[in-house]
């Protein structure tokens, strides 16, 4: 005989329980952080589109060229959020689940998000470092893609080969494996939390980099590509699907490079 169902009731209580409240708040902010970015992306002044930008995001939108260093890192830092959180939720749910056995509570796993976010904030100074500098050495366009098919060729062979190496495999071994991961390194309270935060952003940043700094070829906020590599990005850290998938996508990577260096070649 087959278990009698829960009633609606009680499935209304247990989806408002904090820990489903939790995984709202989280989605919530992925949802928030790719509005902020779509809005950056097509509220371009001058373009056309929507009503006329406040001023923040007026030179948020300028370009390198313009736009202060706040605003430049803001840009990255949303693009950050919206882009690397998702690729964080096996490893989230790993640690909520040792929280639903009475492991961890709300306050760890609000650290731990914070301590990965704390390390891909950071990452994105020099995001906006790099911007910068390619910007003002004319090797960008004011929205962050590239001019130079030599740059383009650097990218992408950069990213590609990065696809082969040592240390990209141990960062998506460990990626690949957050219930490993949390109980060779569990120490309990929001503390200890925050560290494993740190360490795991620390890991996805060795994983994603290169990726990410392929942004620079089609253009830092472009949708598209955005909304590509972040589908990438989380397929390649699930174990079953992700080994099949990276170094494929390496010798791509690699063959799209070649391709734009013999067609500057050609051309020039």
């Amino acid at each position: 005989m087959s278990a009698p169902s829960m009633p609606a009731d009680k499935r209304m209580v247990s989806w408002f329980r904090p820990r489903s409240l939790g995984w709202v708040g989280f989605y919530g902010l992925i949802l928030l952080a790719w509005v902020a970015v779509a809005v950056m992306a097509t509220d371009v002044p001058g373009a056309g589109q929507g009503s006329i930008p406040a001023e923040f995001w007026a030179a948020l939108c300028a370009g390198a060229g313009q736009a202060g260093p706040f605003a430049l890192w803001s840009m990255w830092a949303l693009m950050a959020t919206a882009m690397m959180l998702p690729t964080f939720v096996p490893a989230l749910r790993g640690f909520a689940d040792l929280g639903a056995a009475g492991a961890t509570d709300r306050a760890g796993i609000a650290a731990l998000v914070a301590g990965y976010l704390v390390v891909w904030l950071g990452a994105s100074v020099a995001g906006a470092g790099a911007q910068w500098a390619l910007a003002r050495a004319g090797l960008l366009t004011p929205f962050g893609a590239s001019l130079s098919p030599w740059l383009t060729f650097l990218l992408l062979i950069g990213a590609g080969a990065y696809q082969f190496t040592a240390l990209k495999d141990a960062c998506l071994t460990k990626c690949r494996m957050p219930l490993t991961y949390f109980i060779e390194r569990w120490r309990p309270g929001a503390p200890a939390a925050f560290s494993m935060g740190l360490h795991l952003g620390a890991l996805c940043l060795g994983c994603c980099w290169a990726l990410m700094a392929l942004g620079f070829v089609g253009g830092v906020m472009n949708l598209i590509w955005m909304g590509a590599a972040t589908l990438f990005m989380t397929l390649e850290k699930l174990p079953d699907i992700g080994r099949p998938l990276t170094r494929p996508a390496g010798v791509a990577l690699i063959a799209a490079g070649g391709f734009v260096a013999l067609r500057a070649l050609h051309f020039n």
